[in-house]
């Protein structure tokens, strides 16, 4: 790639050390276009797909017929019928089962398809959702392209997927409350992050400015947000974030006036992970689980749109 060796020196300051890919190396030396890319996503996406909701599933003690419904977030591959309906047969899951496909989110879309699950979850007392959340982000990386967005992507991204057990069903065990879900859409933000599209497949849109516009812009819409939910921001212990990565870590601790290094645990999936987009958040929030809920946290990504998600939530007593 044309000044591959100057660009490259963004690697050495992702703090990512590891990452996972559905395909390997030498896939990626070779000329892909729609097709191939698609087939990768099917194969890679229903394979997490399936592996993480059997450990949602057996770390609730849950049969797959306990589900009602399914949200399923994922906007690195396109694919109807969609990703659950692939799979949900042959899991066991019943027949009447409701799906939400949820495509367009990005980062985002970890904390918002929480919102979503939650929300039909609460709709109806007893009601359990599986939310799952499969991201192929290595599929986009692209030799035909040498951007610097291309490269900087390049080192931050990789594929991951989580799945995670909501349910207003008072006989099970809770690790958490839902005490609220809103959300912040900046006007005139489209480019700041997305795809675009073209004969070999996505592309991705990332601004150089994004850290500084939410240095500049995120305590306004926090503020905006706990307001909203009727929060005291004094009570909110953490704030668990998805960790897009190093400087826009470093932005919204300024942001939010937190002392530097606060959002370890978001640094410590970034090295182990990078960053996987949709279910980076959930794996940040598996730790911060681990550590110790504390009684208030709030859960918050940015994803295109340019979009703010906010979920609150309570420990469970």
């Amino acid at each position: 790639m044309r000044d591959f060796d100057r660009l490259a020196r963004v690697f050495e300051s992702t703090g990512v050390e590891r990452r996972y890919s559905v395909r390997p190396v030498s896939w990626f030396a070779e000329d892909h276009g729609w097709p191939d890319r698609t087939e990768a996503y099917l194969a890679g996406a229903t394979e997490l797909f399936e592996r993480v909701a059997s450990r949602a599933l057996d770390a609730a003690g849950l049969p797959a017929s306990a589900i009602d419904a399914v949200v399923t977030v994922s906007s690195t591959g396109i694919t109807t019928p969609s990703l659950e309906a692939r799979i949900l047969p042959r899991m066991g899951f019943r027949a009447d089962v409701e799906r939400t496909p949820v495509f367009g989110l990005g980062c985002a879309g970890g904390v918002t398809g929480l919102a979503i699950a939650s929300r039909l979850a609460s709709a109806r007392p007893g009601t359990t959702v599986l939310l799952v959340a499969v991201e192929l982000c290595t599929l986009a990386f692209r030799l035909d392209r040498a951007t610097k967005a291309d490269i900087i992507a390049t080192s931050l991204f990789g594929d991951g997927a989580a799945a995670a057990i909501v349910s207003s069903d008072d006989d099970l065990t809770a690790i958490a409350n839902f005490s609220g879900a809103t959300e912040h859409l900046w006007p005139d933000t489209l480019d700041i992050m997305g795809w675009g599209v073209d004969d070999a497949g996505l592309g991705v849109l990332l601004s150089r400015s994004l850290p500084s516009f939410v240095e500049k812009r995120y305590r306004a819409s926090f503020a905006e947000a706990i307001e909203r939910l009727a929060i005291d921001r004094a009570s909110i212990e953490r704030v668990v974030c998805h960790p897009g990565g190093t400087k826009v870590l470093e932005a919204i601790e300024a942001a939010l006036s937190l002392d530097a290094g606060t959002l370890d645990l978001e640094r410590g999936v970034m090295r182990d992970f990078g960053n996987m987009s949709s279910p980076t958040v959930l794996f940040v929030l598996e730790r911060a689980i681990a550590a110790g809920l504390p009684p208030q946290a709030m859960l918050a990504a940015l994803g295109p749109g340019f979009t703010a998600s906010f979920v609150a939530l309570t420990h469970a007593a």
